[in-house]
């Protein structure tokens, strides 16, 4: 029952994150009638930051439920074959579904909206750029959570800061995603889900990347256990 409610989370979870930021955007473009003013993107952003701390807490009273499959694989690679299998096979597609139920379901409600992160320069260049980010977000999301353990407002006003600023950063060049599910829930509802350059640049690097950042915080950084042993020991 633990593993389907965690499925059952995922999914709820990454169609309230498709639906959240859509909503951020009306509210700030149509509402309010800001436009692309910089106090529009001042308000667009510290919204942005209160959703953060909001699906922190719902992952936190869903003991693990999430809206990406790189936190959750990054999480998966550290524990044993069942966990990464159960991830693979049952919480990404979960989520995958959710966004793309989100997006279909935003589309009808508020036509508006727009068409979702798109590539925005060539292929390489945009598998290079969400890679980088992918790899950065990654590395601090593992950082936080060996260096402020327990500190719930910290890690998360650390994490959407970071978050907030490597997402501008890649916003004009593939929207700075780093969200495969997200990503997928609006190349499908173009059309472009099986297109090599979303496959390449909004699965395939952010997936590397992610294996690269666990790989090298394991060779930087020693599992906490470990070095609690070795202390004992000596």
């Amino acid at each position: 029952m633990g593993g389907i409610g965690l499925v059952v989370s995922d999914f709820i979870i990454s169609f309230m994150w498709a639906w959240s930021g859509s909503l951020i955007k009306i509210f700030v473009y149509e509402v309010l009638d800001l436009g692309h003013e910089s106090s529009g993107e001042i308000i667009k952003s510290v919204l942005y930051i209160i959703n953060m701390f909001f699906f922190a807490f719902l992952g936190n009273v869903t003991k693990g439920g999430a809206y990406n499959p790189l936190t959750i694989l990054s999480s998966a690679l550290s524990g044993d074959f069942s966990r990464f299998i159960f991830t693979v096979g049952a919480r990404i597609p979960a989520q995958v579904l959710g966004s793309i139920t989100g997006v279909r379901l935003i589309i009808q409600t508020f036509p508006e909206v727009g068409v979702g992160p798109q590539l925005k320069v060539d292929i390489h260049r945009g598998a290079l750029t969400e890679g980088i980010l992918t790899f950065a977000i990654v590395m601090i999301s593992l950082g936080l959570s060996r260096k402020i353990p327990g500190s719930f407002f910290m890690k998360t006003w650390i994490s959407s800061v970071c978050k907030l600023t490597l997402q501008i950063l890649g916003s004009s060049v593939t929207g700075g995603c780093m969200n495969p599910a997200s990503v997928m829930g609006w190349a499908y509802a173009r059309g472009d889900h099986i297109t090599k350059e979303h496959v390449l640049v909004y699965w395939l690097a952010p997936i590397e990347a992610t294996l690269l950042a666990v790989w090298t915080f394991r060779l930087m950084f020693r599992p906490q256990k470990e070095e609690k042993a070795k202390a004992k020991s000596d």
